[in-house]
């Protein structure tokens, strides 16, 4: 610790915070289902997922290393190219936290590192294997197998329970859902709490405080496990608003299986050491439980918009970061500039949401967008699995889309 300087105090303090903002990011992919479904209230749904969030950081290194020695060559990174990484990730995570879009903080930092590292060192500072088999790959992967996995255990709770009291079974599944929460909530602690882990570690070695190879310390470990619970705790509204609600609507039976689903993947991805994103992972399990009921529907132009934001989270964060090293290798003004620049944009970022605000008392209240005419035709001549309560098969019919010019047509009941 005596061997920290100033710029490297810096660096540490802007990965905590980068941190912070991956916890309240994030928070969706544990709660979103959950506090739609009312299985928990909203704000004790993120205090018990800060708890977990904190509790998970301290289960594993895996992830750690294979960012603090594998993404890119630790011989040339000096902590200037630490810092612009970060700034790239901080500005992605506020702008897609801004609009609601549940993009990938894990990515984000990748992006950045490597945009970084590209403009300080070259192309050659990448280890472009390590990118393609534990980032990119599971990146495709990771939603399709929790998609998959989600869309039949779905499709099994509904057929195990199709002879049970809807309402006994609603609040059973809510139970479990709680349940399930909390082990996605330590999902993350161990994946994603670990990035920062790896950044700060990759940051101590570049300035010369720890040997090439080290593990993070104990004290690295706690504060990036506190940062991101308190970031958690925050609650990322916005976006367990778009998981929650802007997506599909999932029925507590759905839920149970979304998180339960997710929350596999996240656990296995850690323990193999992959970078895995767990927004990809939450967001494809949510899909494909909304699609394992009869009748369910996605909301698929919500979700292409998602999916373009997962798109431009490494070559965005990347261009940032780049553009920011640039900056900083001028020198100490440089490194002043980049600086000034990450806290007047998150502090307008910050005034530009505050003309619409979403907290934990309006996370519910959303104008989700109507189905298409084609989705909302087949949801409507689907009979809805045995054992649902009236008030949900009202619920399993949505609003064709509105013709342009017209009035939005109300949902059909029957």
């Amino acid at each position: 610790m005596e061997h920290i300087t100033l710029l490297l105090a810096i660096v540490i303090a802007t990965a905590l915070v980068f941190d912070f903002t991956n916890g309240f990011h994030d928070t969706a992919n544990a709660m979103a289902t959950t506090i739609s479904t009312g299985a928990l209230k909203p704000k004790t749904a993120v205090a018990m997922s800060a708890v977990l969030n904190l509790a998970g950081a301290f289960l594993s290194v895996e992830v750690a290393k294979t960012i603090s020695s594998g993404i890119v060559t630790e011989s040339g990174i000096t902590p200037e190219v630490i810092f612009a990484a970060l700034v790239g990730a901080i500005l992605w995570n506020l702008m897609t936290w801004l609009i609601g879009l549940p993009s990938s903080s894990s990515h984000a930092l990748m992006g950045g590192l490597i945009g970084a590292t590209v403009a300080s060192v070259g192309i050659g500072g990448v280890n472009g294997g390590t990118v393609v088999t534990k980032v990119l790959i599971p990146a495709i992967a990771a939603p399709l197998v929790a998609g998959i996995a989600a869309f039949l255990a779905s499709r099994l709770t509904y057929k195990i329970g199709k002879n049970a009291d809807g309402k006994a079974t609603a609040k059973g599944y809510r139970a479990g859902q709680i349940t399930s929460a909390g082990l996605v909530s330590l999902a993350h602690g161990t994946n994603d709490a670990q990035k920062t882990m790896g950044i700060i570690t990759l940051a101590l070695i570049a300035g010369g405080v720890l040997s090439p190879g080290s593990n993070p310390p104990m004290w690295v470990i706690l504060s990036a496990g506190l940062a991101i619970a308190m970031g958690t705790y925050l609650g990322g509204w916005r976006i367990i608003r778009t998981m929650g609600k802007g997506l599909t609507d999932l029925q507590p039976q759905q839920g149970f299986a979304a998180q339960t689903s997710a929350a596999s993947v996240i656990l296995a991805s850690s323990n193999l050491g992959f970078s895995l994103s767990t927004t990809h992972s939450c967001s494809g399990a949510v899909m494909g439980a909304g699609l394992g009921r009869k009748g369910g529907v996605v909301r698929w132009s919500t979700a292409t918009r998602m999916f373009v934001a997962w798109g431009l989270t490494l070559p965005a964060a990347a261009l940032v970061a780049a553009g920011s090293e640039f900056v900083t290798k001028q020198g100490d003004w440089g490194v002043a500039v980049v600086a000034a620049f990450l806290i007047g944009a998150c502090a307008a970022i910050w005034f530009v949401s505050r003309r619409q605000v979403v907290d934990h008392t309006n996370v519910n209240d959303t104008d989700a967008e109507p189905a298409g005419v084609v989705t909302a035709a087949i949801a409507a001549v689907t009979p809805p699995p045995a054992g649902t309560p009236a008030q949900d098969i009202k619920s399993t019919i949505p609003a064709p889309a509105p013709a342009s010019g017209s009035e939005p047509t109300r949902p059909a009941t029957v």
